[in-house]
């Protein structure tokens, strides 16, 4: 019975965004297996500027504890290490959170678990239907990652993902006290949160359409303050973009990029009136916490899969003849998709967020 279970191995790769579409399923999780302690096999972050599911689940109770290994690894003294780790450890049920990576690729993962001695896996998504994301005929588009990943473990239960309590990060106070403290500058002013960062090439929409943007924004919404988050790679550009804010006569702006964790930062979003961004962590950061997001997409993927869950976003994305093209490095369509993208169209969808 799921009650009497005390040891639950989850699988899940990725890093910032990965995780979070990932809450409601790890929430379910949760629901299913109240007792259990519940460890997550996951990956190294890949690159700087992608945090880790720690950083991100940490003081959440969804995850007690993780496996690390190195995505792609041939080692056999790694994998042999990651496999007696999990042996000694003897979980009773693994359940997979992982990302359609083709079912063969799922198989493997099957085997290895089985050589791990697990009696129970759950949701390792070994047929097409559990490794596509379906046509949905209400909302004339493709079902939301978040979704396919409840749907294949349907039978933990409902995962309940309309219900903002399934995306809840559970932030402590003293999260929330740091997050209050480092946007005191705002002055108790209506806040607009902004992140122009993204750790992939194809999906950054340009650091002089951010300029004007953010131009355009403090001119239609004067007396808001702006606050800036990302890495602290991307200070510098965010600053370069919170120009145009300054000169257009914004209110005070708050670079907060490298100052706070993935959580303080979602603390921080909390407070804000909207969110812009581009398809990225803090843009799935702040739509967990249900602030209203403007997001700015490429086409590399296809629309609406990875897109901020929730009615209450607006997305701008251009469907053009090379969408779902899956590239990092758009060298030869120059990014057309994303380049596309007017900051007049990114503004009207401001202006219809906020009125």
């Amino acid at each position: 019975m799921p009650s009497s279970t005390k040891r639950v191995l989850l699988y899940r790769l990725g890093s910032l965004g990965d995780t979070l579409v990932a809450l409601p399923a790890l929430h379910l999780v949760a629901r299913a297996f109240p007792n259990a302690e519940r460890r997550m096999l996951t990956n190294f972050p890949v690159n700087v500027k992608a945090p880790p599911a720690a950083a991100i689940l940490e003081n959440s109770g969804l995850v007690h504890d993780y496996y690390r290994y190195s995505i792609g690894t041939r080692s056999a003294r790694e994998l042999l290490s990651l496999w007696w780790q999990i042996v000694r450890w003897r979980p009773e049920v693994l359940v997979y959170i992982g990302g359609a990576r083709g079912v063969e690729s799922a198989r493997r993962d099957e085997r290895f678990f089985r050589l791990c001695g697990i009696p129970r896996l759950i949701g390792v998504p070994v047929t097409d239907d559990m490794q596509t994301n379906l046509w949905q005929d209400s909302e004339q588009a493709l079902e939301p990652e978040g979704e396919r990943l409840v749907r294949n473990l349907a039978e933990l239960g409902d995962g309940h993902i309309d219900d903002p309590e399934s995306w809840d990060l559970r932030l402590s106070s003293q999260e929330q006290a740091t997050a209050a403290e480092a946007i005191r500058l705002a002055g108790g002013l209506p806040m607009i949160a902004v992140s122009v960062g993204t750790k992939v090439q194809s999906k950054d929409w340009g650091r002089d359409n951010w300029r004007a943007l953010l131009a355009e924004v403090a001119s239609h919404y004067p007396g808001h303050a702006l606050t800036l988050s990302g890495s602290p790679p991307e200070s510098e550009a965010s600053e370069f973009a919170a120009d145009g804010w300054r000169e257009a006569g914004g209110g005070p702006v708050i670079n907060l990029c490298g100052k706070l964790t993935p959580r303080e930062s979602a603390a921080a979003f909390a407070h804000a009136r909207l969110f812009i961004g581009h398809d990225s962590g803090p843009m799935h950061l702040a739509a967990a916490v249900q602030t209203p997001c403007v997001a700015i997409f490429a086409a590399r993927n296809k629309p609406r899969v990875w897109f901020p869950y929730g009615k209450q976003h607006r997305v701008v994305y251009h469907r053009t003849d090379c969408w779902g093209c899956g590239l990092e490095t758009c060298t030869v369509e120059r990014k057309k998709c994303i380049t596309s993208i007017s900051v007049e169209e990114v503004l009207a969808a401001v202006r219809a967020t906020l009125g």
